[in-house]
């Protein structure tokens, strides 16, 4: 039995080194640090308590470390994923209560379960159906969202809860004359702050110099007299362990968001992993080994009150930078916070919550990609609409519908252009055994008498009428003159029953108007699935070539025959 097929932790603990500690220390420390305040922030995102950030910054960690195939990644609470769980229990449970506890840690559950099952059954093919332009516009609108949200903290005003940005807006707008200056001073302050030594230096954690100054601003100036608030008392000690709720009526409700998650976070970790594994050639990213290591961190966090967790990008990137080498980079972290739980709760008494907005506004609007959609302008205005799109429809109507219409327009978008693929009429490069579009390269040769049609993509039941009357109309431009035609199958990988009977068609009608139809660069699996269907014996062998110039030379030999016995046939007759 190969252990480091399913616990690829074996593979560099066998192989662990001295130097290797070195860095793992750095950067489990570095992103330990980081992950502190960070994992408090995400926590208010996510609608539920600080200190269930530092809960799922424990076992998460340790369980990935052991059983994912990426050395680098850094598992946590993440911004995204953190939005996603506010919109999916935020319409059934009050944020911090009981009960929204409760369905957070059971979606934890849940999330770890399904992408545990995806990665058992290897079915992370699937998170391909969420294209990079609807994840793009979705985080982009999300960031919006939910950076927004926090302009109460920011702004020290009470707003009402919405998922609505004009709605926020609006109402912080008619509502600015409530401000609290020393509450907006120390948010403003935390931003320029993070933003600034993200600057200098990446690897410094400016969001826990962030929560150091506001601590030490509000103990100093007295500031909770001004009602300036802060987190206020946090927990002590490790989180009990604790079931999710099983019932059936709960994971119905919960799965469509836990789907979303699933999918989400594994698209994010599986990104980020395989961008920094780019960069060191010791080991390989596993994508259906990650989803069964992501799947069993969130199915072990959730006992330990845990919400959902994923890989992060900057978290990742801080790992990578200070020297991670292995995965005791991430146990050093998780080592990290338990001791945090266990002895210093208590100094984040004196938190603002500004400061925690300011961290979580720093993440989140860094997460807008204003790039993407200028590049899509340029290189795709197809995929730039489906952006737009998702981003719309996701400000509109809210987080989980806007991933919704995402994941529709992906699969429309793949059903579109499969049902109506590039086509082409090939023409001879002169001089050459070349053919080529004859709609792009201007110098081919084109014969009255010959159509060669390409159709670049899988002929199945969906495309064959688009195939049929692809053809049909470069037929009719050619008139009376045609009498052959090529099919080039080179660019086609498979075809179905629907297919078989189209080609059947295709080939008896054009016979009956005397135009023969030839066949070149017909693959293996196709001409497998033409065997089966008994369309060789219709079509002819003879009618199949292995490339386009011995299907022409062909029909010019069969011509030339022709030619050859009409003029003996003609002079026998003289005689």
């Amino acid at each position: 039995m190969n252990f480091k097929q399913y616990i690829p932790a074996f593979d560099w603990l066998t192989n662990y080194k001295k130097d290797h500690f070195k860095g793992d220390l750095s950067a489990g420390l570095t992103v330990g640090v980081m992950l502190i305040p960070q994992g408090m922030a995400y926590a208010m995102i996510a609608g539920l308590p600080p200190i269930y950030g530092l809960y799922a910054s424990t076992l998460p960690l340790i369980i990935y470390a052991l059983l994912g195939t990426s050395r680098q990644l850094a598992v946590g609470p993440v911004a995204m994923v953190s939005l996603l769980t506010a919109a999916g229990i935020g319409t059934l449970a009050v944020g911090g209560t009981a009960t929204y506890i409760a369905l957070a840690i059971t979606l934890a559950f849940l999330v770890g379960l399904i992408q545990f099952l995806l990665g058992v059954f290897r079915l992370g093919f699937l998170v391909n159906f969420l294209s990079h332009p609807v994840i793009s516009g979705f985080t982009s609108a999300a960031a919006l969202i939910i950076g927004l949200s926090q302009l109460k903290h920011l702004l020290g005003i009470n707003l009402g809860r919405s998922h609505h940005i004009h709605e926020i807006l609006l109402e912080a707008f008619e509502r600015m004359g409530e401000l609290n200056w020393a509450t907006f001073a120390i948010g403003i302050g935390g931003i320029i702050l993070i933003k600034g030594i993200k600057k200098i230096n990446k690897a410094i954690p400016g969001s826990l110099l962030a929560v150091v100054f506001g601590i030490v601003t509000v103990m100093g100036l007295g500031l909770t007299a001004q009602d300036v608030k802060i987190v206020g008392e946090v927990p002590e000690g490790l989180p009990s362990f604790v079931l999710p709720d099983f019932s059936i009526a709960t994971m119905k409700t919960l799965l469509p968001v836990a789907l979303a998650i699933s999918l989400v976070s594994f698209m994010e970790s599986i990104a980020v992993a395989k961008a920094i594994q780019a960069k060191h050639k010791d080991y390989k990213v596993v994508p259906n080994q990650e989803l069964i290591a992501l799947g069993l961190a969130n199915i072990g966090g959730s006992f330990l009150q845990s919400y959902p967790v994923t890989g992060g990008f900057s978290r990742t990137a801080v790992n990578d930078e200070a020297g991670a080498k292995t995965g005791m980079a991430s146990i050093i972290s998780a080592v990290l916070i338990i001791l945090t739980l266990l002895f210093l709760t208590p100094l984040f008494y004196y938190l603002p919550n500004a400061i925690l907005a300011s961290i979580i506004m720093v993440a989140v609007f860094g997460l807008i990609d204003i790039k993407e959609a200028k590049y899509l302008w340029t290189a795709n205005r197809s995929d730039f609409w489906m952006l737009i799109a998702t981003f719309v429809a996701t400000l509109t109507l809210g987080i989980e519908q806007g991933i919704g219409i995402g994941v529709v327009l992906s699969l429309a978008m793949i059903i579109f252009r499969t049902t109506r693929p590039h086509v082409a009429a090939l023409g001879n490069v002169p001089g050459t055994h070349f053919y080529r579009n004859i709609d792009r390269f201007e110098q081919v040769e084109e014969r009255p008498d010959l159509l060669i049609f390409r159709f670049d993509a899988q002929l199945y039941f969906a495309n064959t009428s688009f195939f049929k009357e692809s053809l049909e109309a470069l037929v009719a431009e050619k008139g009376t003159a045609l009498k052959t035609i090529i099919l080039c199958f080179n660019s086609i990988n498979n075809i179905d029953s629907s297919a078989a009977h189209t080609l059947e068609e295709i080939v008896e009608y054009y016979r009956t108007n005397h135009i023969k139809v030839l066949f070149t660069g017909v693959r293996g699996p196709v001409r497998d699935a033409m065997e089966r269907a008994h369309l060789m014996e219709k079509i002819g062998r003879e009618n199949c070539f292995m490339g386009i110039q011995e299907a022409v030379d062909f029909m010019d030999g069969q011509r030339l025959k022709k030619a050859e016995d009409m003029d003996e046939y003609i002079l026998q007759t003289n005689e």
